[in-house]
């Protein structure tokens, strides 16, 4: 696979893996070349990743009255566990990541016990990464925290943040590809794999740092990324892979590591 990348998509990938560019070894699977370090390149060609510019409504204009009524109900909620869990959310390094969907589907999902899952979702990510870079790029939209100057959950990101498009919403995008994946690969845990994909998106809300067109757009992003992958081999082989792969968890008895009691509670707010 041809990879062609550019400075500013590097700066995207910096952004929504920040801190999470480790040097992991893969598992004595077929190897798989990395996008940048620790980042494995997706399954989907350039030229076959869906297109925000030409798929999504146009960025509403920076602060606009919805936008802005919305985002004013959803940043109070700054204290507590839900807005510990969007500082998770936050963090789409592995292994950490591959943790976040564990509670709704009741299973440990890591590199030794799940390989083949655990590489499927650093691979969608990336495909769901890259179909939001070019609206990104094409809008430029400025993030709430730059307009409303109320805190963000992630500080030390602000920087990097500001240098990057809001709309639409990375984050949201691979959370809402991932509730899709498990709710198929898992069907009996679908409806919570759906809402833990979607709190994904709002926790994007609760931490200032998108709007909720931005989560809106990278939902609709996740979407098509999900279908378009349906129609890639090597991806549905994985799919299958997967699903095995979590039956023998359950068989195991091998249960999430995560505090699947505090999740739930920050869930129900």
């Amino acid at each position: 696979m041809k990879i062609n990348i550019n400075k500013t998509c590097i700066v995207l990938f910096s952004i929504l893996f920040f801190g999470g560019c480790t040097n992991n070894k893969l598992l004595p699977l077929e190897p798989v070349a990395e996008l940048l370090p620790g980042i494995l390149i997706g399954y989907l060609d350039h030229n076959v990743i869906p297109d925000g510019v030409g798929l999504l409504p146009k960025a509403p204009a920076k602060g606009n009255e919805e936008d802005n009524r919305l985002n004013n109900q959803v940043i109070k909620k700054k204290s507590g566990l839900r807005w510990d869990l969007a500082k998770s959310d936050d963090n789409l390094e592995f292994p950490v990541a591959a943790r976040i969907f564990s509670c709704s589907i009741d299973a440990e999902i890591s590199k030794e016990n799940t390989p083949q899952l655990y590489r499927l979702l650093r691979r969608s990510a990336t495909d769901a990464g890259l179909s939001t870079y070019a609206a990104k790029k094409h809008y430029q939209k400025d993030r709430p925290f730059m307009i409303n100057k109320s805190p963000t959950c992630v500080p030390t990101k602000e920087a990097h943040l500001r240098t990057s498009g809001s709309y639409p919403s990375g984050h949201a995008a691979i959370g809402w590809l991932w509730g899709q994946i498990f709710s198929e690969i898992s069907p009996e845990h679908s409806n919570k794999a759906l809402v833990r994909g979607w709190e994904m998106g709002e926790s994007r809300l609760i931490c200032n740092v998108h709007w909720q067109s931005d989560v809106d757009a990278g939902r609709l992003m996740g979407s098509a990324t999900f279908a378009r992958l349906h129609a890639n081999s090597e991806f549905t082989k994985a799919m299958k892979a997967a699903k095995l792969e979590i039956s023998a968890v359950r068989s195991d008895g091998l249960k999430s590591s995560r505090d699947c009691k505090a999740e739930t509670q920050s869930l129900t707010y």
